[in-house]
């Protein structure tokens, strides 16, 4: 018999790298953009059309450039598998030992060990459709943006063809779109250069330009660009939330509603506090000596320039969560720091829907073992998270954030789960930092402004020391769960709720209601939103105050 562990990640590897060869005897599909023919795929009721070009190459003096639209497609293209992942981040992971490096060797296996064929030349998108979908459907659009950290990930990871098979089922279809975008070093490169060039934030950049591609040409596939949903999970969901910041809050009539898994609007900082990472590149490359050091990055060879990223701290590094490559505020894209946006109430007036899993901090936190004492905890919390807080700010944050075994995470394991008297600590502080404060702190901010649902997984609590772990609610939207079928019927109904989706009722100071996944013979309640209350209070209070 497996083990829980092997069972979700046996479960997960299925999930992710099943791509159906159906229907391999059908006739392929056609569709004319411009005037040039796409040739796609076909499955049993869905049509795929697969890396189609919304941007020209990023390659040569396009480098750290924005995304430049593509000329009117002309001639014909296949369009029948994935275009090339954009360059991935080396990933260093912990070297542990018996259950726990089981636990590693999941998250190698299922997550963060994917291989994608990457290249500079990236900037693809997919289109899957019913087969019935004509243009003159007028279908809603539920546009999909990957995870990762900002270091890693592809569309490739993900099947569309379940979303778009079950919307059928569910007599809701949809059109589901995925894109590539820039990441780590090629996309996130943050300084006081960038800002003076004006090219910040380029992979969210190029997430805008693929929802510009839409609008212009998703009618051929049957889809309504005046009814898109942007919906992703981790990075993919804090970039979702950050187009909802975007230029002041104004969406440019690109999406209608937004589903956040596992990201918020996060406490960073102005663009120049990724200073000490761009420099360093600069200094690997060779480009030191140069006048102008941008222009210089631009022809340094592949290789070398993503050596040097490379060499860059990881997410799995011991500032782990504290990124190298974030979006920063770039007076551009981000005209303030995040937080201060939703504060000003600059924010798109949509719909949304947005949750978290119990134990997002457990993941991040299996590379800060040896941090094993009090004072080990005081000091990575004063000089990874908070350098610039006072002693008694670190002693009130330390304070709240227990060393009691008991109340860390994964939570509700009681003495369980304790791989170092620190990590359940550590995990409790990063997920809270990182993924429930911002995303409390982004509802209340929005509170009586529109409407807004929000949801907690306490699913494979069982998975040793990962517990409900960052990531483990995708087997819930891209497997058989309650979330596929919520975000159908959000894309639909600007609504997450339907015939198959227990009563889901809305978020609000004065109701803070949360759809709750757990194991179990009743895998559903609503519970409330008021968990550990003062210490996400505290932890918001300190990120205003010093963002990373």
């Amino acid at each position: 018999m497996l083990s829980p562990l092997s069972a979700a990640a046996l479960s997960l590897l299925l999930l992710l790298q099943t791509h159906g060869a159906e229907g391999a005897a059908l006739a392929a599909p056609t569709v004319t953009l411009d005037s040039a023919v796409f040739t796609g795929k076909a499955g049993s009721n869905t049509q795929s059309f697969l890396g189609i070009p919304f941007a020209k190459p990023p390659v040569g003096d396009l480098r750290l450039q924005l995304p430049q639209p593509v000329d009117k497609y002309t001639g014909s293209y296949t369009v029948t598998s994935f275009g090339d992942a954009c360059p991935q981040q080396e990933i260093e992971l912990p070297i542990l030992t018996g259950v726990a490096q089981e636990v590693v060797d999941y998250v190698a296996n299922s997550i963060f060990g994917l291989v994608f064929p990457a290249a500079e030349d990236c900037l693809t998108l997919n289109v899957i459709k019913p087969s019935t979908a004509k243009a003159t459907s007028k279908l809603p659009v539920v546009v999909w943006i990957f995870g990762g950290g900002f270091e890693l990930g592809s569309p490739a990871m993900y099947d569309g063809t379940t979303i778009v098979q079950r919307s059928i089922d569910l007599g809701e279809p949809v059109i589901y779109v995925s894109m590539n975008y820039r990441i780590s070093a090629f996309g996130f490169l943050a300084s006081k250069e960038i800002r003076e060039a004006g090219v910040g934030n380029l992979g969210l950049q190029d997430q805008r330009q693929a929802l510009r591609w839409i609008q212009q040409y998703i009618g051929a596939f049957g889809g309504d660009p005046t009814k898109v949903t942007i919906w992703g999970e981790s990075a993919g969901a804090i970039s979702v939330s950050l187009h909802m910041l975007a230029n002041n809050g104004d969406n440019q009539g690109l999406f209608r509603g937004a589903f956040m898994e596992s990201g918020s609007p996060i406490p960073v900082g102005p663009i120049e506090n990724g200073q000490k990472y761009y420099d360093a590149i600069v200094q690997k490359t060779g480009c030191s000596g140069a006048s102008d050091t941008l222009a210089c990055l631009r022809t340094v060879p592949y290789d070398q320039f993503k050596a040097a990223q490379d060499a860059s701290p990881g997410i799995f590094s011991y500032q782990s969560l504290v990124l190298a490559f974030l979006p920063r505020e770039d007076g551009t894209f981000l005209t303030a720091n995040p937080q201060a946006l939703v504060q000003q109430g600059k924010v798109s007036n949509v719909p949304f829907v947005t949750g978290d899993c119990d134990d997002e901090g457990t993941l991040f936190s299996l590379s800060t073992l040896n941090v094993t004492s009090d004072a080990d905890f005081t000091k990575y919390v004063s000089s990874v998270w908070i350098p610039q807080a006072n002693s008694t700010q670190v002693a009130n944050l330390v304070k709240l954030y227990s060393s009691d075994v008991t109340a860390g995470s994964p939570f509700d394991t009681g003495i369980l789960d304790v791989l170092t008297p620190q990590f359940k600590r550590i995990a409790a502080f990063q997920g809270d930092g990182v993924f429930q404060a911002p995303r409390r702190f982004f509802q209340k901010a929005l509170n009586g402004k529109q409407n807004q649902w929000a949801f907690l997984s306490k699913r494979l609590k069982a998975l040793p020391f990962l517990g409900s772990a960052h990531f483990t609610d995708i087997l819930n939207s891209y497997g058989t769960g309650e979330l596929r079928d919520a975000v159908i019927n959000f894309s639909n109904n600007l609504d997450p709720n339907g015939h198959t989706v227990p009563n889901w009722p809305k978020w609000s100071v004065a109701n803070p209601n949360m759809m709750t996944f757990l194991d179990g013979l009743f895998p559903t309640q609503i519970s409330q939103d008021t968990y550990r209350k003062d210490a996400m209070e505290a932890i918001t209070q300190i990120t205003l105050q010093f963002p990373i």
